[in-house]
């Protein structure tokens, strides 16, 4: 097959300010004078619980309002107040702080409402805002308590146990500028201390402030009362998975590549990574951090991970006598010698410390992050501190950061048989959602799928064990999304091992028993054995590494968004992954496999029948571009599947706070049959004096799969045409326009983002040298 260079997409010049889309329903019909004097007496009975329940030890008392809103939640007007929004949800509810708790302006805005319209106007003042309100009140106690100890059974501040010592996490509300939070949290810091609480470690970043601590219950029962606090929650604890070997020894492997000094650098951040001889001349130094770790990978985890990073399939490689090394690597170990986060350190500030150190002192741009928080399933709502920070990272320093979904055991006890009886619906369980910090929008979530059927000779002929899944279908612990705001996660699936259900020793076994369950990596004790098995996502999440080092190789200079656009745009859905779940549904199979499994191939070249595309580029918010797409005359007629998929990546700003996550959003459309012309002028913005836009008619519109509700909700989104006869009548230039609409993140002035489209036709008709001619011709 030839491999061609991918061909940069053409954007047109003009340049216009997009047309928005009004929204939001008018408010609910109201007694001004009672809904005015309810919210009135609200707000009087909110202000002075908080008065009572002050510290004298604090400066500067905050009031720290919780309001239920009946429509459009209307930030810009409480802004307009003086208020913070400082976390939003799905139902409407805001949580606002303000500076002091006279609330002057609110009030004034009530009177106003409450003597009804002016002469000459039909609705009174501020008419829209204050019927919108359905109530106010204060943040409870109760509310503050994490999701990790509501599954630990703590629900009220009574449920901790005075005199018991607690390891928790505590976060405060973001309330502005850095120097007001970092005010604020050695407030809190100097009110533990003085009670004999002992401070771990304390992070701001730059939405995130928070310190780990070892409390009493009834210190804790105090906290929980504070205004400013926003959470308290258990640590992380996270999920990883060990692995036994295989008996091979250095005498029967093959000679190894050898790297380029400048190939890329995959950084590891798990147990460590120890110096086993297949990547001692390929690994460019190691951190610990906290420094008081050490760099030794004692758990095993970190090496096994290495492995894959720098291997990619091991197996295969060994089957075909050959060792083809495709990155370097560094490390940052950030959990102990059991597997355990450090007790004294922050999980956010453990991953900008590595992250950043990684990045700085051995040029790393790909991360490969194989833990999960086993404490903090994602119920649909939002992500925590650590997904945020992941998010925040990969923006800041455009960097690729890869994430494992996590694992779970679908069936134990009793009921294992169930694991293969009722496989693959366990899937779907709500048990089954994904762990922290996987829904982080800016990053890639891996799932697993499984390599085979995991059985060895020894018990293929034993009819009591039996396997769960075949070649390419999901694996039996792999967790699944959606996302936040039901995005697309995991992005992509890989290769991560299986499970087989064994009832002679009564459990299901992995690879970490059984080496042809899982996947073939490196063991981090070398002098004992070189290879070792094991089952996880785990395993997956640096396959996909391995692909972006493979990018970066071809592309050395690309943004951390192509790279992701490569990837994903590469994906396909196996057809034994399709089969199987089809009985479940579309959802179902987007929310388990993602996008799909990566093909390295499609991403990193074009060939004679398919033409990647793509641009990196940016725009200012409330702005849209288009680019050219040339349609050869042999994409045009005739008979064959020809395909279309764009893929566009981009990486907001983010809040973990707000029910919408992303600071701002993207979308894209692709039109064919018009002038570029009335593209422009459809999606322009208007004046009021320029008359109505003009419309596209809806055979101009190419009918993408998934449609924009579905795909929009993630910052990497991906969608098809398929044509099966011919579509001349539409010419030879089709048009790709991709938007940018603001959300809560008004100070981002631009947004980059990266944006590919493929053009394939399955009867291997030749379209690369005729794409590249018209592209050259300007045409």
């Amino acid at each position: 097959m030839a491999r061609y260079d991918h061909l940069e997409l053409v954007r047109l010049p003009e340049q216009f300010e997009r047309r928005k889309h009004g929204g939001g329903g008018p408010p609910p019909a109201r007694d001004r004078g009672q809904h005015s004097g309810r919210l009135r007496d609200e707000l009087d009975a909110a202000t002075q619980e908080q008065r009572s329940r002050r510290k004298p030890e604090f400066v500067d008392p905050s009031l720290i309002l919780r309001v239920q809103m009946t429509g459009a939640p209307l930030e810009e007007e409480w802004q307009r107040l003086g208020l913070t929004v400082l976390s939003s949800d799905a139902d409407r509810t805001l949580v606002l702080f303000a500076s002091n708790d006279e609330m002057q302006e609110f009030r004034a805005r009530l009177d106003a409402y409450q003597a009804g319209a002016p002469p000459g106007q039909k609705h009174a003042p501020y008419n829209n805002f204050v019927a919108g309100i359905e109530s106010i009140g204060s943040v409870e106690p109760r509310d503050r308590i994490g999701h990790r100890l509501r599954e630990e059974g703590f629900s009220a501040p009574n449920d901790f146990l005075p005199r018991t010592s607690y390891l928790v996490d505590l976060e405060l509300w973001d309330l502005g500028e850095r120097r007001l939070r970092e005010r604020k949290l050695e407030d809190v810091i100097s009110y533990v201390e003085a009670r004999a609480g002992e401070v771990l470690d304390r992070y701001i970043g730059p939405s995130i402030s928070m310190f780990r601590a070892r409390l009493t219950g009834e210190l804790i029962r105090t906290l929980l009362t504070i205004e400013e606090i926003a959470a308290i929650d258990l640590p992380p604890a996270p999920d990883v998975t060990t692995a036994d070997a295989l008996d091979l020894t250095l005498t029967d492997v093959p000679p190894m590549n050898a790297l380029a000094d400048d190939a890329p650098v995959i950084g590891i951040i798990d147990s460590g990574v120890n110096d086993h001889p297949f990547l001692a001349d390929v690994f460019a130094g190691a951190i610990a951090v906290p420094d008081d770790l050490g760099t030794a990978d004692v758990w095993g985890h970190g090496t096994r991970v290495a492995g894959v990073a720098v291997f990619g399939d091991l197996r295969a490689q060994l089957g075909r006598g050959e060792l083809q090394r495709g990155a370097r690597i560094c490390a940052a170990k950030v959990v102990n010698d059991q597997g355990d986060f450090d007790d004294r350190r922050l999980v956010p500030s453990q991953m900008r410390q590595a992250v950043t150190t990684l990045k700085q002192r051995f040029g790393c741009r790909i991360f490969v992050i194989a833990l999960a928080d086993r404490r903090r399933v994602f119920d649909g709502g939002k992500v925590g501190t650590w997904a945020a920070t992941l998010d925040e990272l990969a923006r800041e320093l455009d960097v690729v950061i890869i994430v494992s979904a996590g694992n779970r055991s679908p069936r134990g006890g009793n009921r294992l048989e169930q694991a293969v009886t009722e496989y693959p619906r366990y899937l779907l369980e709500d048990a089954n959602r994904f762990f922290e910090p996987a829904g982080a929008l800016n990053v890639i979530t891996v799932g697993a799928l499984a390599h085979g059927e995991g059985l060895d000779p020894d018990r293929a002929d034993d009819v009591r064990v039996r396997p769960i899944t075949r070649e390419l279908e999901p694996s039996p612990f792999s967790r699944v999304g959606p996302g936040p705001g039901g995005a697309t996660k995991p992005d992509v699936v890989e290769v991560g091992g299986t499970l087989i259900f064994d009832p002679v020793v009564g459990r299901l076994r992995g690879g970490e028993e059984l080496a042809s369950a899982g996947v073939l990596t490196l063991y981090h004790r070398y002098l004992d054995r070189l290879f070792t098995g094991g089952s996880g996502t785990s395993y997956a999440a640096p396959r996909v590494a391995f692909s972006a080092a493979q990018i970066l190789t071809r592309f050395p200079q690309a943004s951390a968004n192509l790279v992701r656009a490569l990837l994903v745009g590469s994906a396909d859905i196996p057809e034994s992954s399709r089969d199987r779940l089809q009985l479940l549904g579309t959802e179902a199979i987007r929310n388990i496999c993602g996008h799909g499994l990566v093909n390295l191939e499609r991403a990193a070249f074009s060939d004679d029948a398919r033409v990647t595309l793509y641009a990196e580029d940016e725009l200012a918010l409330d702005h849209f571009a288009v680019y050219r797409i040339p349609i050869p005359d042999a994409f045009q007629a005739g008979n064959g599947e020809r395909v279309i998929r764009v893929t566009l990546a981009f990486d907001p700003p983010v809040r973990h706070t707000r029910n919408d996550y992303a600071g701002l959003g993207m979308s894209f459309r692709l039109v064919r049959g018009c002038e570029p012309d009335l593209i422009f002028e459809h999606y322009r913005r208007r004046e009021q004096a320029e008359g109505p836009f003009p419309e596209l008619a809806p055979r101009y519109n190419c009918q993408l799969i998934p449609g924009p509700q579905a795909r929009e909700r993630g910052t990497v989104q991906s969608a098809m045409v398929a044509f099966k006869r011919g579509v001349e009548e539409y010419g030879d230039s089709y048009y790709l326009v991709v938007r940018c609409e603001s959300g809560w993140a008004t100070h981002v002035e631009r947004q980059s983002f990266a944006v590919i489209v493929q053009l394939l036709h399955k009867a291997e008709v030749q379209l690369y040298e005729r794409v590249q001619q018209r592209i050259r011709l300007g045409a």
